[in-house]
């Protein structure tokens, strides 16, 4: 049965799913939080996932294994090394995860569908991010029509929506906005190669954009780096 009240939010423990997440609760949604356990370079994040979903009150929160360092193709699941030489202009980046988000947001729907919630966030960004293609606008869009012909549900007449409240937000108006729901942002985690003694490392394109974000919102940065962003 559909439950209008619920929604799936998939939460990674960075600071733009937190914010994501954080929005369907302010939206009057009850949450139900997925993370994957992707074995990623950065699992640091998933206690910062753990965290943002205990803060954010979620009636379950699900931590699903999916092992994509089996695939690998990326900085982040495979021995490949983080740039840390400042945010990568053109191109796709070494740390661009091969269709993550079309993973992720497929495991979101099968649980959307099983437990009734027709609506799924999605914390992607399509101006203050890395370039990955699967943050864009176009892909949302076009995910919600593979929804709808994909699952019983969108056959029957009730389809999903993916909600992406983040998308044309720069990283600063994420932060500003994090400020205005009244999250304590140093629950999340943005860097893609931690750095010992729980810090994150300060120069990889994660952190140098987290950052930026906080620094041209005003806003005064919690998260403690092994090096200054720069």
């Amino acid at each position: 049965m559909t439950d209008s009240k619920i929604a799936v939010a998939l939460v990674s423990g960075g600071l733009d799913s937190f914010v994501s997440a954080a929005s369907a609760r302010a939206d009057g949604y009850r949450l139900l939080a997925l993370s994957v356990d992707y074995n990623q370079r950065h699992h640091v994040e998933l206690a910062a996932a753990r965290r943002i979903a205990h803060a954010l009150g979620a009636e379950r929160h699900i931590v699903l294994p999916l092992d994509l360092s089996q695939f690998g193709g990326s900085a982040l699941t495979a021995d490949i090394a983080v740039p840390k030489t400042g945010v990568e202009e053109g191109g796709i980046p070494v740390t661009y995860v091969p269709a993550r988000n079309t993973i992720f947001l497929s495991l979101a729907l099968g649980w959307a569908e099983a437990s009734g919630a027709r609506d799924l966030y999605i914390g992607v960004n399509a101006l203050d991010y890395s370039g990955y293609p699967d943050c864009r606008p176009e892909f949302i869009q076009e995910f919600e029509k593979l929804a709808e012909l994909a699952t019983k549900a969108g056959v029957e007449g009730e389809p999903f929506r993916i909600r992406s409240p983040l998308q044309y937000m720069t990283k600063a108006d994420i932060v500003r906005e994090g400020m205005r729901l009244g999250l304590d942002l140093g629950l999340s985690w943005s860097c893609y190669d931690p750095a010992p003694g729980g810090l994150h490392c300060g120069l990889c394109d994660s952190c140098r954009l987290r950052s930026k974000g906080f620094e041209e919102a005003g806003v005064p940065d919690p998260t403690r780096y092994a090096e200054t962003p720069r």
